[in-house]
């Protein structure tokens, strides 16, 4: 179910930010586009309104400072951020393609991984991310 605009607002609002255009597009955008760069954003929102890729990176930053969004950073690819955010879930990534999948924790509660030693650490969250091949890489592989 797409969200309205005025629910988009409500959310940029409800996290302490200024609504601007640019931000209602973003924030649009990563609702279709979980698991998505900068750049993918950029793309998505330029047939909706006129920003820069700098202006995304503003956006992205502003609504992860916010805990709007979540930015995740697997090895090897670019950043990405994703709408779903305070709950205890993790992600597969593709090897091959990138492709990139929620998976919840198998514990359920965060942190779901206690290190050995904390060295004083109070722990609140752990992130796991599985690699392997997709589903379409892995059966081009049979």
């Amino acid at each position: 179910m797409p969200l309205l605009a005025s629910d988009i607002d409500d959310a940029i609002r409800a996290a302490g930010l200024r609504v601007t255009e640019s931000r209602r597009a973003v924030f649009g955008a990563l609702r279709s586009h979980p698991h998505a760069s900068a750049d993918d954003i950029h793309a998505a929102v330029q047939p909706v309104v006129d920003c820069t890729l700098q202006s995304v990176y503003n956006a992205l930053g502003d609504f992860a400072a916010a805990g709007l969004v979540r930015r995740i950073e697997p090895a090897g690819h670019p950043m990405l951020f994703e709408l779903r955010v305070d709950d205890n879930h993790h992600h597969l990534v593709c090897t091959r393609c990138g492709a990139v999948e929620d998976v919840d924790c198998a514990t359920g509660h965060a942190p779901c991984l206690v290190p050995g030693d904390t060295h004083g650490y109070r722990v609140a969250v752990a992130e796991v991310t599985y690699w392997g091949l997709c589903a379409t890489c892995a059966a081009e592989d049979s």
